[in-house]
């Protein structure tokens, strides 16, 4: 069956729907007439094939399948496969874009056909409407273990928030307000700090600039934000007025070894030895020897919290690699007892119900489900997880957007005065026993 990451995968193609289950062969027969007595008459529908070489692949279409030997036109149709977590589209290039044969399951024009004449065989004759690599879209092992087919259901909108937020310019003033007028619980640290740590291109730097747009009055940027493939931020950079909060932000998670920000420099920042604009070096981390390190950093130089940035469109195709190297950085951070959240970002590019309006963001049961699956592959509970919408293309500043980076900085500092609170407690032990 299609795992979660390939459903949401798949979904993101489509917009804000989710799928449902309306055949599959291995329980309803690999026959024509099984298919069709579940599937006639019913759309969109998207069709999967699996065979034993660990391939998956099939087909979209918006047409309802029939069994009146008729070509359909679709221009919306496409082919798809899967290559580990990502989905590659082949989109159909002539009119005829499904077949409506009796004897068989899904008929892709003359090019893919699962449960090919009542077989669990796959007929592949690529060239004719569709264009792909048949060794790519399912390895040339045309016997199928299994064929499904789901119905694609739109608007998958709940009619009630499952988050309240309150959404009128008097709140984000409050919040203003309330962030300004915001002392740490300890007299030792005058600004809390909080370090921002997240894949290249997922919105550290654009979230930096954001939240130092609210409390300046306009759109600005200070640290390099933008689309690459390689970090932009090379600095350690920090925002510091007029906010009463440290934002911290880093060079960019990337895959490979030797890339992006390195897990030795991490540990230097967290425990306040590295200085603001230290210049990242992913092959040669910061030695304890350098002139510019920090060697008896005090409480305020430390991270007191560290919030993981994580682009919502690409939660579904996260490498493995960059998913193992964020767990390393987890448990670092746990064994040093920093508090940690998710910001996750550029959810109006995930969710066209969001891109609408960004107040729909707690009404899309689709964002609620990127945000499950970022729970668990992070190790982070829902309430850790702050949606918002970064500044990007904007020029002026949108009251809901900034009431959604607001809430997540005072989600910060509940998550700072918890560290301080907890750290307190432990000095008090100590002096204790003493």
């Amino acid at each position: 069956i299609l795992t979660q990451s390939q459903q949401r995968t798949i979904c993101a193609q489509l917009g804000r729907v989710k799928l449902q289950l309306l055949y599959k062969a291995s329980i309803h027969g690999f026959t024509g007439a099984a298919f069709h007595q579940r599937c006639d008459n019913r759309s969109p529908t998207v069709s999967v094939g699996y065979n034993n070489s660990g391939f998956v692949f099939g087909g979209y279409t918006k047409q309802p399948f029939s069994q009146s030997g008729q070509y359909v036109n679709d221009d919306q149709a496409f082919l798809f496969t899967f290559n580990a977590k990502k989905l590659i589209k082949y989109p159909v290039n002539n009119a005829c874009a499904v077949r409506m044969i009796a004897n068989s399951g899904p008929y892709f024009g003359e090019d893919l056909v699962l449960v090919n004449a009542s077989q669990a065989v796959t007929h592949s004759n690529p060239g004719n409407y569709y264009n792909f690599p048949a060794a790519q879209m399912h390895g040339n092992d045309l016997n199928l273990t299994e064929c499904e087919v789901y119905q694609v259901e739109g608007k998958f909108s709940m009619n009630k928030p499952w988050r309240t937020v309150i959404w009128e310019s008097g709140k984000r003033t409050e919040l203003i307000e309330y962030i300004k007028s915001y002392k740490p619980t300890v007299s030792s640290v005058t600004q809390p700090r909080v370090l921002l740590i997240g894949p290249v291109g997922a919105g550290k730097s654009s979230f930096f600039n954001s939240v130092n747009s609210v409390f300046r009055g306009h759109v600005t940027s200070q640290a390099i934000s933008g689309s690459s493939s390689t970090s932009l931020t090379t600095q350690v950079f920090v925002c510091r007025k007029p906010l009463p909060i440290i934002l911290c932000d880093t060079m960019g998670l990337e895959e490979t070894k030797g890339a992006g920000l390195d897990i030795d420099d991490l540990s230097s920042i967290l425990k306040g030895h590295l200085p603001e604009r230290y210049q990242f070096n992913p092959s040669a981390p910061l030695h304890p020897e350098a002139h510019s390190y920090r060697t008896s950093p005090g409480l305020k130089d430390k991270i007191h919290c560290v919030a993981y940035v994580i682009d919502a469109s690409k939660v579904s195709i996260m490498p493995t690699g960059l998913e193992e190297k964020l767990d390393a950085i987890r448990r670092k951070v746990n064994l040093i007892g920093i508090p940690q959240l998710v910001l996750l970002t550029k959810v109006d590019e995930a969710c066209p119900q969001v891109k609408e309006d960004v107040r729909n963001v707690y009404r899309s049961g689709y964002i609620k489900d990127v945000m499950q699956e970022v729970g668990s592959r992070l190790g982070v509970p829902l309430s850790c997880i702050i949606p918002v919408k970064n500044y990007s293309e904007e020029l002026e500043l949108d009251m809901n957007c900034d009431i959604l980076l607001l809430s997540a900085v005072i989600q910060m500092f509940r998550f700072v005065d918890n560290y301080f609170d907890e750290l307190s407690d432990r000095m008090s032990n100590i002096q204790t026993k003493d």
